[in-house]
This record gives structure tokens, C-alpha cells and sequence, in this order.
């Protein structure tokens, strides 16, 4: 297999990882994108645009990312309170006071943004159709009682991040959170992303399922803890159930799901349009730029850390992004952004004006720091460290 597209000089290492992905980790059809100070320096692409085909990846192909749909929908809210227009310090119950329910009057829009809401889960798991018609999931989060006292602790929202946070942005703007991507984000900065997947966009999409990872070298076989196996073993855990918040698990290939509005989940993106999005987070690209120097500061300030009740290691969040860590490796301290369960990532890291994304369609084991995405982030460190 060769890698289509190009890499600056002195990006070669890039490529070289981006090959044994493909080689030695178990990638069936992928792409990574990097920009430096808001200019591309690496877009490359290769294998198949099925998870399961035989047609090569495109130029354009894009896939599902999963939660690093978390990252681009986490800058509304930011945005948001940077125009003005929403207090990061108010209860939630202001915006939306059928919230404050069973005690979740405490909670604050902050809280939402960086897992302390403790509503990772729900009692009563809400279908694919229920989870995808734009009122259920709000009703159901609302009703919720919660896991601990808002405020006083962490678990990661899976997938109740996507009516946490969508119903806010509709209460606090009119708009449904994807059109809102798509009008303020997406569209003026020419990046492809989309949470709901417009018709027009689908027959790039390609289809995504389960790849198993290569045995380590020499033959061994990477296992989690024992604390976080049991955790995802047990099916009353609050790991399981805050994974299960939608069962059955929704067929990620149906195009009901990809058109579905679940910034928790479901956005669909190109490396590119990730790569794109991050650098005008840091800066300008092509003249425009969407955070201010106190929102990049608002992003990437610790808000999170330590035990995580729901992924049962240490974990580090700001406002809607996770933190560089041991758990979520990314370039440097400063770090900041999302990965996707099973592979995908983007990020920016402000001190080397790097902006990262990538995107696979074989999804393997793993929440946070998956091999083939941190290999290729170990290349940009060679690549830019002198």
C-alpha cells in the first residue's frame, strides 16, 4: 500500500508512521491531516473507504469519529460564552429549568462540559430511534436523578453528552447544535464535519466496523487493568451503563444514525476538516479564526482530574476537551482536545502551533489512546522537535 496526498520536508516521519499503521496496527483505510501554525503541512490517505471493501479511500472519503465529535461540538458552548451569550458559571436550570430536577439544580453549565454533571447514565436506556429524535434524550437526562452531587466528582459523559449539551445550544440559541456547526463552524471555515449527516454527503462516507489490533512485539498481548476490564465486564457498572445509555447500540453504518444529531457520538468528519477545525481554534486559517486567546485558555484549563467514575483510570478535562495525560496522550502538557473510542483523534497543541487530526474506519479496542493515532502522534513530536 502506498499513502496518497503530501507531506511538507521534514515531515517524512509522518508518512513512515502513517505506512505501518497499515503494515503493523491493523489499519484498513485512513487519514491524517496536520496544520502548523494554521497552514497545512501534512494530508495523506490510504487504503480502502470500506472498513469491509475493496474501493480505495478518496481524497474526500470521510467516516464517523465518535467522541472526537465532542471536541468541535464543545466549541459552541465556548463560542457561545466568548459572543456573550451564555454564563459558563450559571446553573443549567437557567437555560433549561426542567433540569434542576432530583437535586440537579446545583449543576452548572461548566459542569456539563467537563464531565461533573453526574448524569453519566440513565436509568432506563433510551433506543436508537428514541436517541436520535431530538426530544427524548433531553426529557430523559432532565428527569434523571443524578450519580453524585453535581460538581463533586467525574465520570465521562459517553453518550449522554449529546442531549446534555445539544439541548443547551438549543435552548440558549433556537438551533439544533449541528445546525449550529454547520452555519458557524463547518461552512465558513470550509472544514468537512458534520453532526447529521446531510443526504447530499453521504456517498462519501464510508463504512466502519471492528478491526483486531496486532499482537504487541514479540507476541504479547496488551490487557487493561483488572479495575477497568471488571468495569466493562460487569453490566450493571456505571461504565456499562453510561456506555449503554442507547441499547440496542445503534448500527453506525445507518444512515437514520448518521443523520442523526448526537454530538456525543455521531459526527462525521474528514482528517482534514478535524486538522482544519483545531488550527482555527489556535489561530487564523485562510482568515478566520474561532477562539480568542481567553478561550483557548478556557479550553485548556484543568477542570477535571483524578479518578474518572465511569473509565476507572485517571482522567484529564478542561471545558469539553480532554487533557494531555496518561490516559489521553497528546503532543505536550498543553494539549488540548478528543479522542475517538476505537481510533479516531484531533487536537491542538497551542506551544507548537500544531493542529492533528485523524480518522479510521477499523475500530479496535480502546477508549482513549489508541496505537495508530499515538504513533502517529509520537512522528509529529520527531517531525517538529529540533
Amino acid at each position: 500500500m502506498d499513502a496518497q496526498g503530501s507531506t511538507d520536508p521534514g515531515y517524512e516521519p509522518v508518512r513512515d508512521a502513517f505506512l505501518r499503521n497499515f503494515t503493523h496496527r491493523g489499519d484498513r483505510g485512513a487519514a491524517v491531516a496536520v496544520y502548523r501554525h494554521g497552514r497545512k503541512v501534512v494530508d495523506l490517505w490510504g487504503g480502502t473507504k470500506d472498513v469491509d471493501g475493496h474501493a480505495p479511500w478518496a481524497v474526500d472519503t470521510a467516516q464517523i469519529v465518535r467522541s472526537a465529535t465532542k471536541g468541535v461540538a464543545a466549541a459552541v458552548p465556548l463560542l457561545l460564552h466568548q459572543r456573550g451569550q451564555l454564563d459558563l458559571d450559571a446553573p443549567v436550570s437557567t437555560y433549561w429549568p426542567e433540569f434542576k430536577a432530583h437535586g440537579k439544580d446545583r449543576a452548572l453549565v461548566r459542569h456539563l462540559l467537563s464531565h461533573r454533571a453526574g448524569v453519566p447514565a440513565l436509568d432506563r436506556p433510551l433506543t436508537p430511534a428514541e436517541a436520535a429524535d431530538g426530544a427524548s434524550g433531553a426529557d430523559a437526562v432532565a428527569a434523571q436523578a443524578p450519580f453524585w452531587e453535581p460538581g463533586t466528582g467525574h465520570g465521562y459523559h459517553a453518550q449522554t453528552y449529546s442531549w446534555l449539551l445539544g439541548e443547551l445550544v438549543r435552548r440558549v440559541t433556537g438551533r439544533t447544535i449541528g445546525r449550529w456547526v454547520a452555519e458557524e463552524i463547518a461552512r465558513p471555515l470550509g472544514a468537512d464535519f458534520w453532526i447529521g449527516l446531510p443526504a447530499a454527503e453521504a456517498p462519501r462516507v464510508g463504512r466502519v466496523g471492528p478491526v483486531e489490533a496486532p499482537s504487541a512485539p514479540g507476541g504479547i498481548t496488551l490487557r487493561p487493568k483488572p479495575a477497568v476490564a471488571a468495569a466493562y465486564a460487569d453490566p450493571d457498572s456505571l461504565t456499562r451503563r453510561a456506555f449503554g445509555a442507547i441499547d440496542p447500540l445503534p448500527d453506525e453504518n445507518d444512515p437514520d444514525y448518521r443523520a442523526a444529531e448526537l454530538p456525543a457520538s455521531a459526527g462525521i468528519s474528514t482528517a482534514r476538516g478535524l486538522a482544519r477545525f483545531y488550527a482555527a481554534t489556535l489561530g487564523e486559517v485562510d482568515g478566520r479564526r474561532l477562539f480568542a486567546p481567553a478561550t483557548v485558555a478556557l479550553a485548556r484549563t484543568e477542570e477535571s482530574s483524578g479518578p474518572d467514575r465511569v473509565l476507572v483510570v485517571n482522567t484529564r478535562f478542561g471545558l469539553g476537551y480532554m487533557l494531555h495525560g496518561p490516559a489521553s496522550p497528546l503532543l505536550g502538557p498543553g494539549s488540548f482536545g478528543h479522542p475517538g473510542r476505537g481510533g479516531s483523534l484531533g487536537f491542538a497543541d497551542p506551544e507548537s502551533g500544531i493542529a492533528f487530526g485523524y480518522v479510521t474506519n477499523g475500530h479496535q479496542k480502546g477508549v482513549t489512546a489508541d496505537p495508530r493515532a499515538q504513533a502517529l502522534v509520537r512522528a509529529v513530536r520527531e517531525a517538529i522537535t529540533p
